[in-house]
């Protein structure tokens, strides 16, 4: 959700005044309005018809791809899991994954991500913007674009939505809308799994709010009659989805599910959140994700994923299989997802480090060709040996499973800025 509508929820991070809010606009107005975004509108009002949606599943901290897409049984880097097979002949994982083995036909690993780096800080934005900001110009992550392009204005749901209730490493999380403007931010729930104060106070009837909402109407569209400016009417429109977006409260309630439903998930919070963003998709949200942390296993690895890889082999299928018996996954594409993953190489404390040179991540659903495997790393998993892709090429590899093409551009003043990087393409072995 965008920082204007975090305003609306009651976020201490994002309050503001309305002295603040005029200051704001002004001082924004001029650098929005070399902002190009009108880009190829009927594509665009294409796409939003197809009301297709993305669930990122952030495994913060770096999860290892040994434990869990990529195992190595019997090397002196396996550890201690065997690979079990799938329900797609010739495809292993972990058997700490024994539930995502029997739905693997939804299912595309790529097992051949190099993307060169290992801090938790750096490559957070990496795996998140597909590409490192230049001086000048800020880049929109995906949850950003995915908004831009997939959400409509008139939606009365969130269209960015991000859950990391977490403490550990949510300072590497990252909302960054960039160039796109602060509409585009996503509504961060870091608490707890509900937005504060997105309700209609009890002292205020459903009327006299509706009348204040016609009334500030009024007074904005006069204001802005004679004033070109983005930066406000973005801020009119923002304003304009808050009742809309009060009324999506509900969405966030796991209370209104069946029981029989809830039971399905689990109890754990990811399991929770992971049900909300089934939901939310459901009503048209076309991004949400939901981090689970803290894979940072520099010690004990073996039980830290013992216990992760579990949870997220449970509530992963579940998801999947709610998704698609309600028709929904062919429209909603799945990603897991990481700063990085782990060393090969077992220390000293049984743990793995950073390690951003072979790793893997997994697509599943809309637009993706399930029950394969993409590229290879060694029999070590020391380095790639088939189908090295960086942050780039999976980023255009995500757009055209969507439909958007990854090298359209969006322009800053008269600077074209394609959706990823010059030399990125899409692996189309992994497309349906």
């Amino acid at each position: 959700m965008s920082k204007r509508r975090n305003w609306f929820c009651g976020s201490e991070e994002h309050q503001i005044s309305r002295r603040g809010f005029l200051g704001t606009a002004a001082a924004t107005a001029g650098s929005m309005s070399a902002l190009n975004l009108l880009r190829e509108p009927c594509l665009a009002a294409e796409l939003k018809k197809q009301d297709k949606r993305v669930i990122l599943l952030w495994l913060a901290g770096g999860a290892s791809q040994l434990e869990t897409w990529d195992p190595k049984p019997g090397r002196p880097t396996g550890g201690p899991f065997a690979a079990i097979p799938t329900s797609v002949p010739g495809i292993h994982i972990s058997e700490l994954m024994p539930k995502m083995a029997q739905r693997m036909e939804d299912t595309a690993i790529i097992r051949s991500l190099n993307t060169k780096d290992g801090s938790h800080g750096g490559g957070a934005r990496m795996m998140h913007l597909g590409r490192r900001d230049e001086a000048a110009v800020k880049y929109p992550d995906l949850g950003a674009v995915l908004a831009r392009e997939l959400g409509s204005v008139d939606s009365s749901v969130p269209d960015n939505v991000s859950f990391y209730t977490a403490t550990e490493g949510r300072g590497n999380a990252v909302g960054q809308a960039g160039f796109l403007g602060a509409r585009y931010l996503p509504m961060s729930l870091t608490t707890n799994s509900k937005p504060d104060n997105l309700a209609r106070l009890d002292s205020i009837s459903d009327l006299d709010h509706l009348q204040r909402h016609e009334l500030r109407e009024l007074l904005s569209n006069k204001f802005i009659d004679y004033r070109d400016s983005s930066s406000l009417r973005s801020h009119n429109e923002a304003y304009s989805r808050v009742r809309g977006l009060m009324a999506s409260d509900q969405l966030f309630d796991v209370s209104k599910e069946p029981q029989a439903i809830r039971d399905l998930y689990g109890p754990s919070l990811f399991a929770e959140q992971c049900l909300i963003a089934r939901r939310l998709v459901e009503a048209g949200t076309p991004f949400v994700k939901v981090s689970r942390a803290w894979w940072d296993s520099h010690g004990q690895n073996f039980e830290t994923h013992l216990e992760l890889v579990s949870e997220l082999d449970h509530v992963m299928s579940t998801l999947l299989d709610d998704l698609k018996q309600r028709g929904l996954l062919e429209n909603t594409m799945v990603i897991t997802l990481a700063e990085f993953g782990r060393t090969p190489k077992i220390n000293a404390s049984l743990g793995r480090d950073h390690f951003a040179s072979a790793w893997s991540c997994s697509l599943s659903g809309c637009g993706i060709k399930g029950g394969m495997v993409y590229g290879a790393t060694d029999e070590n998993g020391q380095t790639v040996k088939d189908g090295e892709i960086d942050a780039g090429d999976l980023f255009a590899t995500i757009y055209q499973a969507l439909g958007i093409d990854p090298h359209s551009e969006y322009h800053v003043g008269s600077r074209p800025i394609p959706l990823v990087h010059e030399k990125a393409s899409a692996v189309t072995e992994v497309l349906a």
